[in-house]
């Protein structure tokens, strides 16, 4: 099936709904010591989506509840909405790519068992392609920005998207929900590949 998505250039699109990544200190804070998340679904690498969600709270401290944690754990705590979300909760998250959150927007996290308030660490991710190291030799793309063309009823082109290559991913592109619903693009279905 990856090669004649890129034989085609086609590429399947992952839709991204708002998630958290928490620390082990985070996931402890909010769920007891020790606390290990259980797997719902296995997803890129070793990530998969967790059983748990979370309650997250932005400045005018509205709330969005039931956000799912993506596993595992990482170093530090990250969580990613859209601008919708963004809007709602009255944060000002920017735009950048998962990993990226230095100086980015303030946000609590509500959990069964404590409450964590991170100066930092609340993004809207920036659209972004995954690839194996193959997948990058068979297209001829490398590390970069791409663009890519949907066809359907509200057909259109994204431009800027990073490229983003280890052999742990699968060929995918992931957008936020924001972005989908612009072009009412649904998880699982395919685009083009422009350059």
């Amino acid at each position: 099936m990856g090669v004649l998505n890129i034989t085609n250039k086609r590429v399947k699109v992952g839709v991204s709904a708002r998630h958290v990544h928490l620390s082990k200190e985070d996931l402890d804070k909010l769920f007891g010591e020790n606390y290990k998340l259980n797997v719902k679904k296995s997803l890129m690498g070793d990530q998969f989506a967790a059983e748990e969600t979370v309650t997250i709270i932005g400045d005018k401290l509205k709330a969005i509840e039931n956000v799912r944690i993506l596993g595992p754990t990482r170093s530090k705590t990250q969580v990613e909405i859209s601008l919708t979300d963004s809007i709602y909760l009255g944060v000002t998250a920017p735009i950048r790519l998962s990993g990226d959150i230095e100086k980015t927007a303030e946000i609590t996290i509500v959990g069964p068992k404590g409450v964590v308030r991170k100066s930092e660490g609340c993004i809207v991710a920036k659209r972004h392609i995954h690839m194996s190291t193959l997948d990058s030799k068979k297209l001829g793309i490398k590390e970069g920005v791409i663009s890519v063309k949907f066809n359907g009823e509200r057909d259109g082109i994204l431009n800027n998207i990073d490229v983003r290559i280890s052999d742990e991913y699968h060929l995918e592109l992931h957008i936020d929900t924001d972005e989908a619903n612009a072009l009412g693009i649904k998880n699982g279905e395919y685009v083009e590949i422009l350059s």
